[in-house]
């Protein structure tokens, strides 16, 4: 439901947002849609990645690092299109072209409460948009964990029998930013020089399907990249908030609790210079919601270290 609001609301984003602020029409939608009336309702961007992508204009003409495909996930593209532009802009100043071709959403709303059926008709029309362009040259990199990860794990068995090496390719060719971050610096293509010498204390909490599929290793190692940036990883599980789990009503309760456990007392005990960082976004409504700290995507964190 939220993800069709998202997609007709982004063409009305100031009417749009008003009745989400609204404390009555806002009460209204949490009713309807059975989530907690103590929730915030995720606002729209001011302008949606895709749009924003299509008015951009480089400036560079070279990009001697190559190029790679963006995957404008649902949850950056529609609510927090800000840290898809920070991603693009950075990736462009250290040489990277940034495409973002057509595809759908990942499908990971529909695969989380199994509608797989829903999920599998994604999946098969993605890898038809990407198998011809998705290679070892021309990754896709994707900034939401668990929109990303779909193509690396559930994709390959939700493909039709004649899109399964296909699904395989792109999954093999399919990272996180973090991932690809480390990579390019192993390789010597991304180097210090590019970012800031000022002295940061972070703190990271890792993403549940990050935790499961991948690690947050190249996350702490991406975040510790500029010279003087000291990161230590926040010992939690799960942040409580397991996609829409924590938004529904019948489950808030139980959702503050998980948050209690670790990870909430954590980012209290933190002073308000230290950084707090989380990869998904769901992970960010629930610091906000819990501790009232903003957390920040690892790559605004480093878009800000840009020298």
């Amino acid at each position: 439901y939220i993800a069709k609001i998202n997609s007709i609301g982004s063409y009305f984003t100031p009417i749009t947002n008003f009745f989400l602020k609204n404390y009555l029409t806002s009460a209204l939608s949490k009713k309807i849609l059975g989530f907690s009336s103590n929730r915030k309702i995720p606002l729209l961007s001011e302008i949606t990645l895709n749009r924003w992508y299509k008015k951009h204009k480089n400036t560079n003409i070279e990009y001697p690092n190559g190029k790679v495909y963006l995957f404008s996930d649902e949850f950056t593209n529609f609510n927090e299109s800000e840290i898809g532009i920070k991603a693009i802009l950075l990736l462009e100043k250290l040489g990277y072209k940034v495409v973002i071709t057509k595809h759908l959403e990942s499908g990971r709303t529909f695969i989380s409460k199994g509608l797989l059926r829903s999920a599998k008709k994604i999946a098969n029309k993605n890898i038809v948009y990407l198998k011809d362009i998705i290679d070892e040259n021309c990754p896709l990199i994707g900034i939401e964990p668990s929109a990303i990860l779909s193509f690396r794990d559930e994709y390959p068995d939700l493909a039709d029998k004649h899109l399964k090496e296909d699904a395989k390719k792109i999954a093999s060719n399919s990272f996180m930013f973090d991932e690809f971050f480390m990579q390019e610096v192993k390789k010597g293509k991304i180097k210090k020089s590019s970012f800031t010498l000022d002295a940061k204390k972070i703190k990271l909490h890792g993403h549940c399907q990050q935790k499961a599929i991948a690690s947050t290793i190249p996350t702490l190692e991406m975040l510790s990249f500029p010279e003087n940036y000291e990161v230590s990883e926040i010992p939690s599980g799960c942040c409580g908030m397991a996609g829409s789990f924590g938004y529904e009503k019948e489950h808030y309760d139980l959702s503050m609790k998980v948050g209690e456990l670790v990870l909430f007392p954590e980012i209290r005990k933190t002073d308000d210079e230290t950084i707090i960082a989380a990869v998904g976004t769901s992970c960010r409504c629930q610091i906000k919601d819990g501790t009232n700290r903003t957390a920040l995507h690892p790559v605004e964190i480093i878009y800000n270290a840009l020298i």
